[in-house]
């Protein structure tokens, strides 16, 4: 029998000691990089931003001179393109997530239909731009109207809706079915009355999030042609509108010929941020409000 050689292991746990210290400085390092590049930015963007932000700038119309341009006509735009994306998202992607886990067949049809729906998580966003135009914008004739612009957006997030849908009925205790199967429920009912409800927090959560990179998503607008001119405000669907982080895009590029167009994209960046942070907050309460009851 061969004895353990205590010098042996202690140069070992040496050398393993070691490399933990220089990984773990390693990552602390590209977080504190990170961080300090994201304090850096919200720093310049805030110190440009905020004073130009009032009331008279939230309400007015979109402008060509840079004392009186607003971005009401880019909020209402904004607030139109989610009614489109919000429900067309969730239904598809909450009822596709429901079939592939509850009723589907488990083979190689259902896993070829899952690795795809992962695969396509990950696609550019400005190819769902190009799909956009193809379909929406060109074959339906649609134009660029909000109708279009949200469709297109609603591909672009639902891969990742569906796999947080998933993921959520997945966690579901497998005990609370089979109850609800006891007491004489049929497989609807158990999935609507137990499954959903118990994976509802989830499901929100994943979805604002997702819902929350499609209102700061920029390329797939600009393929299908979504100007930032002066329009008439969007009044519903299927009026032509543009949207805050186009109008972004567009004062930024403009900002090389005038100056002040650098603060007011700036400023709309700052209210693009506080739109985002209170869509978080929002999936915070529901999923904790949720939890609480289930």
């Amino acid at each position: 029998m061969k004895y353990i050689d205590q010098v042996d292991v202690r140069k070992r746990m040496n050398y393993r000691i070691l490399k933990n210290s220089l990984f773990k400085a390693l990552f602390l390092s590209a977080a504190m990089f990170g961080l300090i590049v994201l304090a850096i930015l919200l720093v310049r963007v805030f110190s440009q931003g905020v004073n130009w932000i009032d009331m008279e700038f939230i309400a007015s119309k979109l402008s060509t001179n840079a004392d009186r341009a607003g971005i009401m006509g880019a909020i209402l735009g904004t607030f139109w393109l989610m009614v489109v994306v919000i429900p067309a998202t969730l239904i598809i992607g909450i009822g596709t997530a429901i079939y592939l886990e509850l009723y589907a067949k488990k083979g190689r049809m259902q896993a070829l239909v899952q690795t795809n729906i992962a695969n396509l998580a990950g696609v550019p966003s400005i190819v769902y731009g190009l799909l956009g135009l193809t379909v929406f914008v060109r074959a339906m004739d649609l134009g660029n109207i909000v109708l279009a612009g949200g469709l297109t957006l609603s591909l672009l997030v639902l891969p990742i809706v569906i796999v947080a849908a998933q993921e959520a009925i997945r966690s579901v205790p497998q005990h609370l079915s089979e109850a609800s199967y006891g007491m004489g429920a049929t497989k609807w009912q158990t999935v609507k009355n137990v499954v959903l409800p118990a994976a509802l927090p989830s499901i929100l959560t994943g979805s604002i999030l997702a819902f929350s990179r499609a209102i700061g998503e920029t390329a797939p607008l600009t393929v299908i042609g979504i100007p930032a001119l002066l329009i008439p405000f969007p009044g519903g669907i299927m009026d032509t509108f543009t949207v805050l982080p186009m109008q972004i895009y567009y004062w930024t590029l403009d900002s090389s010929l005038v100056a002040e167009y650098a603060n007011l994209a700036a400023a709309t960046i700052v209210v693009l941020l506080l739109m985002l942070f209170i869509l978080n907050f929002i999936a915070v309460l529901i999923r904790n409000k949720f939890q609480k009851r289930y």
